[in-house]
């Protein structure tokens, strides 16, 4: 699908220039950390350390996701790209969020003597904020095509993410601006009032951002391996295309679940109306399949199951699970 390999590459190409950035970023703050002594600087240079272990990790998830189904994973590895993201939210924690309040604390209790040259840390703070700032312009012209190619909302791209990889990079480059901020803010209060508190308070600051970050992936990604159904709105879209077919008396269940960045696994219990053959059922089911992956493309796999829309306890499940019955609403 060329729209697929255009976003495969578009999404590559916003993870391998944040990894550039951050390079080039996180080596300038360890330099100034080291010459000035800031705590700010230098848990924004272990942020920098964790955002490219990241990016590596994504990479690494858009490339082992892309194998081919075979005989022992038959839906595909698409779910690889949710785990690689999982262990890069884990990865900011550990290397980004724990290092910034140990710095931080570190500095507020016990005081830290200032290397001098306080002036390095403007300048390298600025270079930083261009590089990032040219990282997140890329994550936030592919969040613009993704919102409006699948119609979604900014939160919804955000909290529930058909590709962690790219939300993950939008995240990462917004938390290093607001990062970049605070770090300024502590240094420069640090230079005016000779109170290393305020770099201390600084670095806290942006262990807490890391850690705010590092859950919302998490919990993405958590929620994606656990096997999240589809957007609802499919849900909706297959429900009552399925229903407009001429043999389909009624739909009685859809099941869905995300099994890979704009991958999707089908399985729908179907009524179908009376006075069919099982050859013509078996017809019919074979073309409402192709039809349904020629209208809806992110659907991987499609399972059709005949069912009766009077069986109670299929109701019953279908209840507890959407709060309704599909059947005859």
């Amino acid at each position: 699908m060329p729209g697929k390999k255009t976003k495969e590459s578009e999404s590559r190409l916003t993870v391998v220039l944040a990894l550039c950035a951050n390079i080039g970023v996180g080596v300038l703050k360890l330099i100034a950390g080291l010459i000035t002594g800031s705590s700010a600087l230098l848990s924004e240079a272990a942020h920098s350390a964790g955002d490219c272990t990241t990016e590596v990790m994504l990479l690494i998830a858009q490339r082992r996701s892309q194998k081919p189904a075979d005989r022992s994973h038959p839906f595909g590895y698409g779910k690889e790209r949710f785990f690689w993201s999982l262990l890069a939210a884990v990865a900011i924690f550990v290397s980004g969020s724990a290092f910034a309040f140990y710095e931080g604390l570190h500095t507020i209790i016990g005081g830290s003597e200032s290397g001098g040259h306080v002036w390095i840390n403007y300048p390298v703070l600025a270079l930083a904020a261009v590089l990032e700032g040219i990282s997140l312009r890329q994550a936030a012209r592919q969040m613009r095509n993704e919102t409006r190619r699948t119609r979604r909302t900014l939160r919804a791209y955000v909290l529930t993410p058909r590709d962690p990889t790219a939300t993950s990079v939008l995240l990462e480059d917004t938390a290093a601006i607001i990062g970049i901020a605070l770090a300024l803010v502590g240094v420069g209060l640090h230079q005016l009032t000779g109170s290393p508190v305020y770099d201390g308070a600084a670095s806290v600051a942006i262990g807490v951002l890391l850690l705010g970050v590092s859950f919302l992936m998490a919990r993405a990604c958590a929620e994606l391996l656990i096997g999240r159904q589809a957007d609802p709105r499919l849900l909706r879209e297959v429900e009552q295309y399925l229903e407009d077919r001429d043999e389909v008396l009624d739909v009685v269940d859809v099941l869905t679940m995300v099994v890979g960045s704009d991958s999707v696994l089908l399985c729908t219990r179907v009524d179908f109306v009376d006075g069919l053959s099982g050859a013509d059922l078996e017809e019919a089911c074979v073309r409402i399949d192709e039809q349904l992956r020629e209208q809806f493309g992110m659907l991987s796999e499609v399972f059709i199951q005949p069912a009766s829309r009077r069986d109670a306890k299929l109701r019953r499940r279908v209840e507890g699970r959407y709060g309704r019955a599909l059947a005859d609403d």
